[in-house]
């Protein structure tokens, strides 16, 4: 009788921590997608940020102006 009891108990433990993992596991699916597509757009940011730090630090300075010939 004890033996049996002891057996149940053990198989409620295993069948639960089974669960638990596998419910944290569902649960953190979820927030790792959302992070790994938080990264993606802030990769793609960065190299616009990027380009857009080259393209004006690689401006052409305007020709400057003629004198006008006085009077």
């Amino acid at each position: 009788m004890i033996i049996t009891t002891i057996g149940w108990v053990w198989m409620g433990i295993v069948i639960g921590a089974i669960a638990g993992i596998v419910v944290s596991g569902i649960l953190n699916s979820g927030k790792q997608a959302d992070l790994e597509a938080e990264i993606h757009h802030l990769k793609f940011v960065r190299e616009s940020l990027k380009d857009e730090i080259f393209r004006l630090d690689n401006q052409v300075k305007p020709k400057p102006r003629s004198k006008r010939r006085g009077k």
